[in-house]
C-alpha cells in the first residue's frame, strides 16, 4: 500500500476512480478539514482511499477526493460552488460584479441552466467575511474612504475599525472591505459614536453623562448585549440649559484640541475650566459636551518655570495669532502657552499686553 500512496518523489501518481481527483496533503490538513473545502464526507474520502489511516496523513501524501476536479480559477476570481436558488443575476449583486464579467471568466458556462455543486469563477478577490453589522463592498475606480463614509451614512473612522490593516491612501480596484451598518445610520438628534472593543452601553452612557435608559431610548432595535466594534450609537443631546447655564454648550468634533477650541471662542483656559469643572482638557474626546462661558480676565501672576514677556509689533504676523506666533518664537505650543496665561483668551495678546513665557534659562 505504501507504493500507492507513499511520499516519496518515486512514488506514482494515484489513479483515482472516477468521480474523483488526486490531492497532495499538505501542512495542517485534516480529513475533515478536506471534506468541508471540497462538500463531501469523511467517510466518502476514507472509502476510495482503502489503508489510508486518518490521523496520521503525511505531508505530500496522495489521496483521492470524491467529486469533481475542483475548478483553477484565473488570478482575479475566486472559486465558487452553486448553491440551491443561486443563478448570475443574484451572484453579480451578491459579489459586487456584473453578469457580463460573470460569464467572460467562465467561457462555455450556460447562465441558464446552472447545477448545484457546479464550480464557476466569480471577479473580484475571495469574498472577506464580514462582522455582524457590516457588509462587504468592492473597491470600484474612484473610490475613497471618505467618498464611501458620506455614501452609506457612516464614518471613515467606523470604516478602518471593521477592517485592520487596511491602507486608506492605497485602496486597489477590486479590494473588498467591510463596510459598518447594513443600512443608513438611524436619524439621531445627537451625536454617533463609534463603539470600540470593551464598550458596553452603560459604559457609554457613564462617558457621556446620560442614563442607560436615555441612550437605549435613542437607540430603538440595538442589542445591548452584542454591540460590534464599528457599530454606531447614537449619543442623544442634553438640553444646553441643564449642562450649561449662561453659556454655549460645544460638542467636540474629530480632530478638536484645547488649542483650537479657545482659539475659536477666543476665551481663556481658565473661562474653559469654570464651566467645566474635572474636564481632563488635553484629552478631549468626539462627542464630548462642553460649557463655553463668556470671557472675562481673572488675574494670574505667571507660575514657577516661566518668565514675564511684553508682546511687541514684531509679533504680529498678517493672518497668524498672535498667540501662535509668540509659541514658535518660544519654541512652545499654543495650548502651552494658553495653560501657562490660562486667564486670557487668544484675544487678549495684542502689543504691550504682558503675558508668561516657558523660561528661557
Amino acid at each position: 500500500m505504501r507504493d500507492y500512496y507513499g511520499v516519496g518523489g518515486n512514488c506514482p501518481e494515484v489513479k483515482c476512480p472516477a468521480g474523483s481527483f488526486p490531492y497532495v496533503i499538505k501542512s495542517g490538513d485534516t480529513l475533515y478539514k478536506l471534506a468541508i473545502t471540497y462538500e463531501t464526507t469523511v467517510e466518502a474520502i476514507i472509502k476510495i482511499n482503502p489503508g489510508i489511516n486518518p490521523n496520521n496523513l503525511q505531508i505530500g501524501q496522495r489521496i483521492c477526493i470524491p467529486g469533481k476536479t475542483p475548478q483553477k480559477c484565473p488570478m482575479g476570481t475566486f472559486a465558487y460552488t452553486i448553491k440551491q436558488g443561486d443563478t448570475i443575476y443574484n451572484l453579480d449583486k451578491k459579489y459586487n460584479t456584473t453578469v457580463e464579467a460573470i460569464l467572460m471568466v467562465n467561457p462555455g458556462i450556460n447562465p441558464d441552466n446552472l447545477q448545484i455543486g457546479q464550480i464557476i469563477c466569480i471577479p473580484g478577490e475571495t469574498p472577506q467575511k464580514c462582522p455582524m453589522g457590516t457588509f462587504a463592498y468592492t473597491i470600484k475606480q474612484g473610490d475613497t474612504i471618505y467618498k464611501l463614509a458620506k455614501a452609506y451614512n457612516t464614518t471613515v473612522e467606523a470604516i478602518l475599525m471593521v477592517n485592520p490593516g487596511i491602507n486608506p491612501d492605497n485602496l486597489q480596484i477590486g479590494q473588498v472591505i467591510c463596510i459598518p451598518s447594513e443600512k443608513p445610520a438611524p436619524d439621531c438628534d445627537g451625536t454617533y459614536y463609534v463603539v470600540r472593543p470593551g464598550d458596553t452601553l452603560y459604559s457609554i452612557a457613564h462617558k457621556y453623562g446620560i442614563s442607560l435608559a436615555e441612550l437605549m431610548a435613542a437607540n430603538p432595535g440595538v442589542d445591548p448585549y452584542n454591540l460590534m466594534v464599528g457599530q454606531l450609537i447614537c449619543i442623544p443631546e442634553k438640553e444646553d440649559s441643564c449642562i450649561c447655564p449662561g453659556g454655549t454648550v460645544h460638542t467636540v468634533v474629530m480632530g478638536e484640541t484645547l488649542a483650537t477650541i479657545l482659539l475659536r471662542y477666543n476665551i481663556s483656559v481658565m473661562d474653559l475650566m469654570a464651566g467645566n469643572a474635572g474636564v481632563d482638557l488635553y484629552n478631549l474626546k468626539p462627542g464630548q459636551k462642553l460649557c463655553i462661558l463668556p470671557h472675562e480676565e481673572r488675574g494670574c501672576p505667571c507660575p514657577m518655570g516661566t518668565e514675564s514677556y511684553t508682546i511687541i509689533a514684531d509679533d504680529v504676523k498678517p493672518g497668524m495669532p498672535v498667540v501662535m506666533v509668540i509659541a514658535e518664537k518660544v519654541n512652545s505650543t499654543v495650548a502651552n502657552i494658553m495653560m501657562i496665561n490660562s486667564n486670557l483668551s487668544p484675544g487678549d495678546f495684542i502689543v504691550g499686553k504682558q503675558i508668561c513665557v516657558p523660561s528661557m534659562c
